[in-house]
């Protein structure tokens, strides 16, 4: 892992806003006493959130100080975890390339070039105007849909060149764009489509008693559908 060291221009404070602190406070309340520091990747995160993407050392100072942590200790968190951005992003996407193998042999080397070319020649530069910045990194969870992006908390999967693009325009103009494939496959099905359990009423929650009615036979002696006991509540 390469060296991750806070940004040289930092904003000279940072406060929790009021909506931001009452919710840390609820988090931090989650945990025994004298274990308030478990509370603290939760807390970097939102400070994350609401300094526009990236983690400022004044906020740093900021969750120590809540959580009764020495500022080291937060420190080393904060520069472990990749998850946190040192240095200013772009203020309408950050873009997640996944360059693990799975998207590798799918084309996000591609992505990547895209990215070079439409935002900035290097990761975690801004563009020209600061609206966007990319970085590569690992495994984003979702390989069956290979290649994926993530920007913000959000994955992008099946991707082109032309369809990240037009995500990256979707951005650049304000937009929130479909989230998961953009090809309209569902969750990790055969990209034709899916090829088993086609019929919703086997698995839909509203239709409670479809699987009895088609699969009589599969009933247990007690005429119960998987998951139930067959025996009535008492009381």
């Amino acid at each position: 892992m390469a060296v991750r060291r806070l940004h040289p221009v930092q904003p000279q404070s940072f406060a929790f806003s009021l909506e931001n602190r009452t919710w840390a406070k609820e988090m931090i309340e989650r945990y025994p006493p004298g274990r308030q520091a478990s509370a603290v990747i939760p807390l970097l995160w939102r400070a994350q959130e609401q300094s526009g993407g990236w983690l400022p050392e004044p906020a740093i100072r900021a969750v120590a100080e809540m959580l009764g942590m020495a500022d080291i200790r937060v420190y080393e968190i904060a520069t472990f975890y990749t998850m946190f951005q040192l240095a200013p992003v772009g203020a309408k996407a950050h873009v997640q390339v996944c360059g693990t193998t799975p998207c590798m042999l799918r084309g996000s080397g591609e992505l990547i070039e895209l990215c070079k070319r439409r935002i900035a020649e290097h990761a975690h530069e801004l563009s020209k105007d600061g609206t966007m910045s990319w970085e590569e990194v690992e495994c984003l969870g979702s390989c069956a849909n290979a290649p994926v992006v993530q920007i913000w908390k959000d994955t992008y999967e099946d991707l082109t060149p032309a369809l990240l693009e037009r995500l990256l325009d979707s951005f650049a103009k304000g937009g929130k764009p479909l989230v998961g494939s953009q090809t309209g496959r569902r969750a990790s099905s055969p990209a034709a489509g899916p090829t088993t359990l086609r019929d919703t009423s086997l698995y839909d929650g509203a239709t409670r008693g479809a699987w009895r009615k088609r699969f009589p036979e599969l009933q247990g002696a007690a005429g119960a559908t998987p998951g139930e006991t067959g025996e009535k509540s008492k009381g």
